[in-house]
């Protein structure tokens, strides 16, 4: 079924857009001599703290459908990646997952937070990775979800260059508002409800071109392998994705986990967009990895 009818909500529900500036309010802070800044959005309790990492078509306001059923349980805390919303971009025209990594780090040391649990969602969970690969101080757990592996390991230059090649011939021709039309048909199952759907298309309508530059060149620049290699074994990581990702697909997620060693798990009915698609199973099993570290 296409999810493109004339129907579809063309923007979110008002009080979603209130929720936002209520419960999930953006803040700004500096983490670098030079000026840097970076967004983040925050809401919920004193308790332990939850970090969450959004992918390449999404930013830190996309996670309010999940982050609201944490509020009661934890402190939430969803940055914009450098390039993103209104976090200063990264100096590196092509950066590595390790270069978000240290921006992420500026911003848990300005903000005095040790989280209890970072969550990276796709190209997230590829940073998170690279986090905890060099993190000065350590989450209790790590959760990776619809993990976008990368492209940067031997022998995939010329998949790398192809990934590249259409990413940014798509943004050249159809710009960040025709990327957002389309795609809600790929982050979302089949079933996603059209609230679901305006949601992916509004987050993805503030896309900053030139960040999304850089975070395809991180994408296909990259590799996920050689950060999680260098996970201490100390540190409680697991997978999950939805069972109806259709981007970063059950067997590319679980064969990862495999080779890892790592507990996998599938989230019902869910696309890639596994929070929005399924918010509140997708909080659930936040919540229990959240409770192991607590």
């Amino acid at each position: 079924m296409e999810q493109n009818q004339p129907h579809i909500l063309a923007e979110p529900d008002r009080q979603l857009l209130e929720a936002l500036d209520s419960g999930f309010a953006q803040r700004v802070v500096q983490v670098g001599a030079d000026g840097e800044r970076v967004a983040y959005r925050s809401g919920g309790s004193t308790g332990p703290a939850v970090v969450l990492l959004h992918g390449i078509s999404s930013g830190a306001a996309s996670w309010l459908p999940c982050a609201s059923l944490l509020a009661a349980h934890a402190r939430v805390i969803a940055w914009d990646a450098p390039g993103y919303g209104d976090s200063s971009p990264l100096p590196q025209a092509r950066p590595l997952a390790s270069d978000y990594a240290q921006r992420l780090d500026r911003l848990l040391q300005a903000l005095g937070v040790q989280p209890a649990l970072i969550v990276g969602h796709s190209l997230g969970a590829l940073m998170a990775a690279a986090y905890v690969a060099n993190a000065r101080q350590l989450p209790a757990r790590l959760l990776l979800l619809s993990v976008a592996q990368g492209y940067g390991g031997a022998g995939r230059e010329a998949q790398a260059r192809e990934v590249a090649r259409q990413r940014l011939e798509a943004l050249e021709s159809l710009g960040v508002d025709g990327l957002a039309q389309r795609g809600p048909a790929r982050l979302l199952s089949e079933e996603a409800d059209p609230g679901a759907q305006a949601w992916v298309r509004w987050n993805m309508q503030r896309l900053n071109p030139d960040g999304y530059r850089q975070a395809v060149a991180m994408l296909c620049g990259d590799d996920i392998h050689a950060y999680l290699a260098r996970r201490p074994d100390a540190l409680p990581t697991q997978i999950a994705c939805g069972s109806r990702d259709v981007v970063t697909t059950p067997p590319a997620c679980g064969t990862l986990a495999e080779r890892f060693g790592l507990p996998f798990s599938l989230i019902p009915d869910a696309g890639h967009a596994c929070y929005i698609d399924q918010a509140a199973a997708t909080a659930r099993l936040i919540r229990s990895v959240l409770d192991d570290a607590t």
